[in-house]
């Protein structure tokens, strides 16, 4: 994985040393580290064929982003499927997707009492009874969901207590149900590990991950829409966790201040977006920077046939190129036109393969640039106080039934 971001911002050396001072209380810098054996026995011990998350937010949104991500190019014994919405039109086309019988539940919330995903899983359980042999359970340590599982014998497993539901993919919230169909949660820490150990050695990824944060910090009011760029469809579940990971860590009131800041964040899909949102970069506001994310390898060989179609003769200019080639230059040529303009801030991550080690390194990426930019907007990014007011407000409407 590589970085082209070319702005150059005074960057105040302070930044990393309060990175490095969150790093002794903050548990997501060292998930990398943990062993894993534990989810992988366990992970052996289950037969059935398709693992059901039960989840919202960021107790889904992490492993969802892994999977898709590398469904595409390899092909897994056991298929994940994804229950997080309380929309009943979603919900009974996903349950008709799978065989309820022939399925193992991972009901997954941090706090133990997330609405949404208590109100899913007492319904699989009146069609299909979750128990020891069928359901796993992970929460916080000591959640009433956990005192639920105790009293059907079933297996938990804890969610470190230092770390929050978006920052979790890499604990046991994303890490289990991912080694359940078969991804390689060794070789998915190893490439969050070498960004991490990078930048706390100050080698690699550091000096750009410090520019980075630091030009978004202090023209956060001038382009204060980030989008994200991916050229590949095997992106599009990620973009919906930095969406997550972005808005709920950077909209805030600042610690020191009554002032509200934030980073809008934008997921996009090349070259499916070159066709609709492009528009709005280009001609719209200058509010936007944008990253690419692309692809340096697909390790695929589908090529564009040397045909002609009657009348579109001027289109042979296409023929023989993979479509590897074609979806990249798509890439080059708008970052390309992207850089000719004005007030635009433009960067490039790529991706070399499309493998385990590369969404690892690129999870840890971005979870650090989170954890940058929201120190140097004085903002705690481990809280969602916006999120939980409406909670709130929906447990008494609740009440009032």
């Amino acid at each position: 994985m590589t970085n082209n971001f070319d702005f150059s911002p005074k960057v105040n050396p302070k930044l990393f040393d309060a990175i490095a001072k969150e790093r002794e209380t903050i548990g997501f810098y060292d998930l990398c580290d943990q062993d894993v054996t534990p989810f992988l026995d366990f992970a052996n011990s289950i037969k059935q064929n398709n693992i059901v998350v039960i989840g919202i937010g960021g107790s889904a949104l992490g492993a969802s982003a892994v999977y898709h991500f590398l469904d595409l190019v390899r092909s897994f014994d056991k298929k994940l499927h994804i229950l997080d919405t309380t929309d009943p039109l979603i919900l009974e086309s996903k349950l008709k997707s799978f065989d309820m019988h022939n399925a193992f539940y991972c009901v997954i919330s941090k706090s133990g009492a997330t609405i949404e995903t208590v109100a899913v899983a007492k319904y699989i359980d009146a069609v299909e009874r979750l128990q020891n042999d069928n359901c796993v359970v992970i929460t916080d340590e000591g959640s009433v969901l956990e005192k639920f599982a105790d009293t059907r014998d079933i297996r938990h497993f804890a969610i470190p207590d230092n770390v929050g539901g978006r920052f979790s993919v890499l604990s046991s919230a994303g890490l289990l149900p991912l080694a359940l169909i078969g991804v390689d949660i060794t070789l998915l820490l190893e490439g969050a590990k070498k960004v991490r150990d990078d930048f706390f050695n100050k080698d690699g990824f550091c000096d750009t991950l410090m520019k980075k944060a630091t030009f978004y910090a202090q023209n956060a009011n001038t382009y204060n829409i980030n989008c994200l760029f991916s050229y590949s469809e095997v992106f599009r579940e990620f973009n919906a966790w930095y969406v997550q990971l972005w808005g709920e860590s950077l909209g805030k009131k600042q610690r020191h201040s009554e002032l509200h800041v934030g980073l809008t964040p934008v997921g996009l899909i090349g070259p499916t977006d070159q066709h609709s949102f492009l528009q709005l970069i280009v001609e719209g506001k200058r509010d936007k920077s944008v990253t690419v994310i692309k692809i340096k390898e697909f390790n695929n060989t589908m090529r564009i046939p040397n045909s002609t179609f009657e009348n579109l003769e001027m289109m042979d200019l296409i023929n023989g190129y993979d479509f590897s080639e074609l979806i990249n230059m798509q890439a080059d040529s708008i970052m390309q036109a992207l850089d000719s303009l004005d007030n635009i801030p433009l960067d490039v991550i790529e991706i070399e393969n499309v493998n385990a080690e590369g969404i690892g390194q690129l999870i840890l990426y971005y979870e650090l640039l989170t954890a940058l930019v929201a120190n140097m907007l004085d903002i705690n990014a481990y809280d969602q106080p916006g999120v939980e007011m409406g909670k709130i407000i929906l447990k008494e409407k609740l009440r009032g039934k």
